[in-house]
């Protein structure tokens, strides 16, 4: 865990701060680190104890544990690069073979059919002979060849979208745990074109999406599509604030109210007491903490992005001797479908078996995710409940004898914007209300992006527009 220093006193009496952060998530960071590398020292203010936001990493007892994300995507760049420019590129890891993924159906796991992308499928075959669907569930899924493209380019649901292409069955067992489930959120509300884009491209311009991947089949990396660091994703926390001078982050430093100052600047008034003035101010924080702060400033703005929702969840680390789990665990993990409601979770890593050096010898790491959209209810119990549940439906799915010999649970209230039908329209409407305000700017998931990596993107193009 990092232990984040304390910035002096603010630099208000020496002037307006150049530009003032507010929010020391990762991409808050990100937009620090490329003020920095154009030449500017950002101030950046993180009202938790210590940066990075939900990336979070503990070392206990031999095991290495991810309490937040764990993994990177290689295809998309951001993330990659600026691993590579803190010079961390020779600690990049890929995750280790066989990468299966499985879904649970009727109380067994099924591997995830070969040749699919994001679980459609690309060839007949792998789709004939899995035992995941049933057989009017896979002929569903191959009329995908010969039904229409949509005649109208409207938003729609994930479920939506998978519904029309390839049925109920579908939707229930790929779009549900696997699309939805990403984002923690729901099948029917979560947006399609805002988060899946690519997909409702490929049928506007080839009708069917299976057609299209065989028309232009995607060339899957020898190394898998994740990568991580040996030290975990806080690894590349760290290596963001080394690069940072000195206290430029300052933890334990809430804002309280944003108003405009004389001259065009910004005043940022501090819990607590003091203020900090800045020519520019980049928010960084969950779409609720930016309403808060907005509702002085721009009303209808504020409201906007009130309209976005959230939803909490939490992890389970559980560590065990290798004899006490009679699963063979090779793969990366499976993902629990809302229709299988005899198990609470939403998911399940293999950790040791996804990534090296993440267990002792002899030992295995897992981790279970709980909670979402699906059961925010499950929200209410306490950290040890959540714990004992996880274990519980471990050990049935798994065969999983005995205590566990490390048990960590972790509470991710809020965490997982929901970017759901009309999300692009409202942020055409935060984009043309901040056009109003010069000098202010929003970035981070809640917003235009989801995902370490967009937000690492999307944070740095933020200070280049800020900068500029």
């Amino acid at each position: 865990m990092i232990d984040q220093p304390v910035a002096p006193d603010p630099p208000g009496s020496l002037g307006p701060a150049p530009i003032v952060i507010v929010g020391g998530g990762i991409a808050g960071l990100a937009t620090a680190y490329e003020c920095v590398r154009r030449g500017v020292r950002p101030v950046v203010l993180e009202a938790g104890p210590r940066p990075g936001g939900v990336i979070l990493t503990e070392s206990v007892d031999g095991f290495l544990i991810d309490a937040g994300p764990d993994a990177l995507i290689a295809q998309k760049p951001g993330a990659i690069e600026l691993i590579r420019e803190l010079g961390l590129g020779d600690r990049i890891q890929t995750t280790l073979e066989p990468r299966t993924s499985f879904i649970l159906r009727g109380g067994r796991l099924h591997a995830l059919p070969e040749a699919s992308v994001m679980g459609i499928p690309t060839r007949l075959l792998p789709l004939a002979t899995t035992s995941l669907f049933s057989w009017p569930g896979k002929l569903r899924m191959a009329a995908d060849l010969v039904l229409p493209r949509r005649a109208n380019g409207e938003d729609e649901s994930i479920g939506a979208f998978m519904r029309r292409r390839f049925g109920d069955e579908a939707v229930d067992y790929l779009a549900q745990p696997l699309l939805a489930g990403i984002h923690s959120g729901d099948v029917e509300r979560l947006s399609m074109r805002k988060l899946f884009p690519r997909l409702v491209e490929l049928e506007t311009r080839h009708r069917s999406l299976i057609l299209a991947f065989r028309r232009a089949p995607a060339r899957p990396s020898p190394d898998g599509i994740f990568r991580s660091l040996p030290g975990g994703l806080e690894e590349l926390v760290r290596a963001v604030m080394a690069a940072l001078p000195p206290a430029t982050v300052r933890a334990r430093s809430r804002v309280e109210a944003l108003a405009r100052g004389d001259g065009g600047t910004w005043r940022l008034s501090l819990a607590g007491g003091g203020a900090l003035e800045a020519r520019r101010v980049v928010l960084c924080v969950p779409a609720y903490a930016a309403q808060a702060l907005l509702a002085g400033v721009d009303p209808a703005l504020a409201e906007l992005a009130g309209e976005i929702g959230y939803v909490s969840s939490a992890t389970v680390a559980l560590g065990y001797r290798r004899e006490q789990v009679r699963h063979p665990l090779a793969g990366a993990g499976f993902v629990v479908p809302a229709a299988e409601r005899q198990c609470s979770l939403m998911a399940a890593s293999f950790v040791s078996s996804k990534w090296p050096g993440r267990a002792p010898p002899g030992m295995v790491l897992l981790r279970a995710f709980i909670g979402g959209a699906r059961n925010p209810e499950l929200m209410a119990l306490d950290l040890d409940a959540l714990a004992s549940l996880a274990e519980r439906e471990l050990g049935g799915l798994l065969g999983i004898e005995g205590a566990p010999v490390l048990v960590r649970a972790y509470r991710w209230d809020r965490s997982n914007a929901q970017h759901e039908v009309g999300h692009l329209t409202r942020l055409a409407r935060i984009d043309e209300r901040l056009g109003q305000l010069p000098g202010l700017y929003i970035t981070g998931s809640g917003f235009r992006v989801t995902g370490i990596t967009d937000c690492i993107t999307d944070g740095r193009a933020t200070a280049a527009a800020a900068l500029t």
